[in-house]
Order: C-alpha cells, then sequence, then structure tokens
C-alpha cells in the first residue's frame, strides 16, 4: 500500500467567455445621453425677459441638433432659430443664454466652435 500524501494541485479551467456578458457602461454616461436641455438660470432670466417661448417640437429639434453636435465634436454652439438664438454647451446640453433674432445683429460670438441654424 501506497502512504505517500500527494498534494492537491486544482486543475486550470479556461477563461469562460460568456456572450451574455454585456458591456460595462456608465450610468453616468447612459443619463447624459437621454438628458434632455438645461436651462441656466440667467437663460431663464433672458428668455423671460426677452419673451421667447419654445415650442416642444423646437425643444426636440434642439435636443436632437446638439446630440449630432456633440458627436461631430463640438462644446460651445450657437443656436439659431427662427425667433431666437442660443449659446448652449453641447457637452452638457445646458443654455448659456437666449437672445432675440433682432438682437444677434449687433453681437459678435466668442468662445463657440460650432453653429446650428434650425428652421
Amino acid at each position: 500500500m501506497n502512504n505517500r500524501i500527494h498534494a492537491y494541485h486544482p486543475i486550470p479551467l479556461p477563461a469562460q467567455n460568456n456572450k451574455s456578458v454585456k458591456e460595462k457602461t456608465n450610468f453616468s454616461d447612459i443619463l447624459k445621453e437621454q438628458q434632455q436641455i438645461q436651462v441656466s438660470k440667467h437663460a431663464s432670466h433672458r428668455m423671460k425677459e426677452r419673451s421667447i417661448h419654445l415650442s416642444s417640437t423646437d425643444w426636440n429639434k434642439m435636443n436632437t441638433k446638439l446630440e449630432e453636435a456633440k458627436n461631430k465634436g463640438v462644446k460651445e454652439s450657437l443656436v439659431i432659430m427662427e425667433k431666437a438664438a442660443f449659446i448652449i454647451n453641447a457637452e452638457n446640453k445646458k443654455m448659456i443664454t437666449a437672445m432675440d433674432r433682432s438682437e444677434i445683429n449687433s453681437k459678435i460670438f466668442t468662445n463657440i466652435n460650432g453653429t446650428i441654424l434650425i428652421d
């Protein structure tokens, strides 16, 4: 009879490649993709002061175009619509300021790297 003690060596299993495992995504990235445009306190004040009102269709168009601009690398955007113009941070979808279309004729816009025209 063999009374030797043998060390137990576990057999390494091959790495399991579960195709059902989804890529890890950051929750904040998903939230930002679904996020609607936020209006800063300054922009809100300007909109009230200048009687600028946008319909839900206008907001949806703006949101869609901002997403396209963001995908093209735009960070700060001038958005020109029929009755108003806005400076919006495309990365975090935050409206910085708002102005009436009549005001944009005499303005110089700085620190923007994209312009969106919405009919």
